[in-house]
């Protein structure tokens, strides 16, 4: 495993980090939002060790925290979680064999996958995935720790906007992409998508459904390539 993160570029190393950063933002807050919610210290950390996934745990919390059933909860976080079947596929030969993959499995996750996939040497994509994945475990987790703690303390954990890191640090990463004009047109018609089906759909699916926001990508790559014919 040392050889190949060996591997990674610095400048991925760079982006990385960043995202290590924002997530570890993201997690005390998540661990603050629930404990500050009435729900045990062990709760959130133990979500956090299983499941490992931000989204689904953040709507788990909220659903049974406004008095909803954890059935519902339960199900609702599976939901969101559906994207990992695409996911799987994508890098499951970056994912080794026996308990390594279902380590490498565990770890899977938007981030883990985005920079893996944005690579294109086989070498490289696996010491992206690892790296990322097992990076962003190990600071979720102990960040879940730090504000499942200060949870008592903190009474209006909004108020500190820690929700608003996140997303600004993909954004700023994902940047650089959009000056491809086929990645441009992909990211916008699944932006419209998402934003036209918000109203109507449950949390989690508007995403989803821009993922036909890549058929954009594929119909600009199959004209570019008949016209290149």
């Amino acid at each position: 495993m040392r050889s190949i993160w060996r591997t990674l570029d610095p400048r991925l190393a760079r982006d990385i980090g960043l995202v290590l950063l924002a997530v570890g933002i993201v997690g005390i807050s998540f661990g603050a939002i629930t404990v500050s919610s009435g729900f045990p210290l062990w709760l959130p950390m133990l979500l956090s060790l299983l499941v490992f996934g931000g989204a689904s745990q953040f709507i788990f919390i909220g659903i049974v925290a406004s008095g909803g059933n954890p059935i519902a909860a339960v199900l609702a976080g599976l939901l969101i979680n559906a994207r990992h079947l695409p996911f799987g596929f994508a890098i499951g030969d970056l994912l080794g064999r026996g308990w390594q993959r279902v380590i490498g499995a565990h770890l899977m996750i938007d981030e883990s996958v985005a920079f893996a996939l944005a690579q294109r040497d086989l070498v490289q994509r696996k010491a992206v995935y690892w790296t990322c994945g097992v990076g962003l475990f190990v600071c979720w987790n102990i960040a879940v720790v730090i504000g499942a703690v200060a949870g008592t303390a903190v009474s209006d954990t909004a108020a500190f906007g820690l929700d608003a890191a996140f997303p600004a640090v993909l954004l700023a990463l994902v940047l650089p992409a959009l000056k491809d004009p086929q990645t441009r047109y992909a990211a916008l018609a699944g932006a419209v998508i998402a934003l036209a089906t918000t109203p109507l759909l449950p949390a989690g699916l508007p995403v989803l459904v821009a993922l036909f926001g890549m058929f954009a990508l594929r119909l600009g790559r199959e004209r570019s390539e008949r016209v290149a014919a």
